[in-house]
């Protein structure tokens, strides 16, 4: 009998000896230990850009470039915030986080979905208001720090290109980047045209029209980083197949108590009983059927209970409506 950490389901007895557990590790790989310094440089490069925002935004007088250091004062936190989520999802389980702190990276790309698109719907209404009261055009100065603005967050989006499918909380960060890259190129076009013609209103049509596909954008952000905080089923993952797949199992007769859930944004875990008409064809099963399920499906945390059809009987969480 191979025996892992088994997921919260201690609170129903069944006569004798007659259940197992296994528990296979691993998962979808670890994608967050190879962003740690894509972090690190990309919130250093975007404090160093706020600094210098505040500075010409003083020096120049310009409300503009003080309320975008604002906004990208955000983005600095945002990127802290999944960095951090990096650093505590490898701390070892402990105490009474049995799990690690892993689940950090699920609530960092909740935050930074949200936060992207508080701040976006606040571009998005100021630049309404400037759209009815239109303001006076910037200068050179406001073009050059939004090219700059340009460079920086698009180059720290490129540090995430790679993991972004792979890994939520990396796609938040990238999201982010990216969108802030597409705000700075939208005032440097539309600042190069208020200079051109003097038409004041292109400067909040724009913005509007940014934050409109920024808002698109980022919506399966926050959808997709609701589901893994409601131990929703990952995307990629069949649980149908999953259920077909334990169903076909030589000598599981039934399956009940099946659950696949996203324990990080890169990790998944599975428990499952598995009604087998005789223990020891159950047993058999447990020395590949982790490793099969990793194989198959991505899923690395596997905790699987036999039971044979007396047991399962007795099984409270038999029923599908209990939980």
């Amino acid at each position: 009998m191979q025996h892992g950490h088994a997921q919260g389901h201690d609170d129903h007895d069944h006569d004798g000896d007659h259940h197992g557990h296994h528990h296979g590790s691993g998962g979808h790989g670890h994608a967050p230990a190879n962003f740690g310094n894509a972090f690190a440089i990309g919130v250093a490069l975007n404090l160093a850009y706020v600094i210098g925002e505040v500075f010409y935004g003083i020096a120049g007088h310009s409300l503009a470039l003080l309320a975008d250091a604002g906004h990208n004062l955000g983005d600095v936190l945002g990127l802290a915030g999944a960095g951090v989520a990096v650093w505590l999802g490898q701390k070892l389980p402990g105490g009474r986080y049995t799990y690690g702190l892993r689940r950090a990276s699920v609530l960092s790309a909740l935050g930074n979905a949200v936060l992207l698109l508080v701040v976006t719907g606040g571009i998005a209404w100021e630049a309404v208001l400037r759209l009815i009261t239109p303001s006076r055009p910037g200068g050179d100065v406001i073009i050059v720090v939004a090219a700059i603005g340009i460079a920086v967050n698009g180059f720290t989006a490129l540090l995430f290109m790679s993991g972004r499918k792979g890994d939520l909380n990396v796609r938040s960060a990238f999201t982010h980047m990216a969108a802030d890259a597409m705000v700075a190129a939208g005032t440097v076009a539309a600042g190069a045209v208020i200079l051109w013609t003097g038409w004041n209103r292109v400067d909040p049509a724009v913005g509007i029209v940014i934050s409109v596909v920024i808002i698109a954008g980022s919506w399966s952000l926050l959808r997709d980083s609701l589901k893994l905080s409601l131990d929703a089923v990952p995307d990629g993952i069949d649980p149908g197949a999953v259920e077909a797949y334990l169903c076909g199992l030589p000598g599981v007769v039934a399956i009940h108590d099946v659950h696949i859930w996203g324990l990080s944004t890169t990790d998944v875990a599975l428990t499952a009983h598995l009604v087998c008409q005789e223990e020891r064809s159950g047993q058999s099963l447990l020395a590949h059927v982790a490793e099969d399920i990793q194989e198959r499906f991505g899923i690395g945390h596997v905790t699987i209970q036999l039971e044979t059809p007396a047991t399962a009987e007795a099984c409270r969480l038999r029923p599908d409506h209990v939980i």
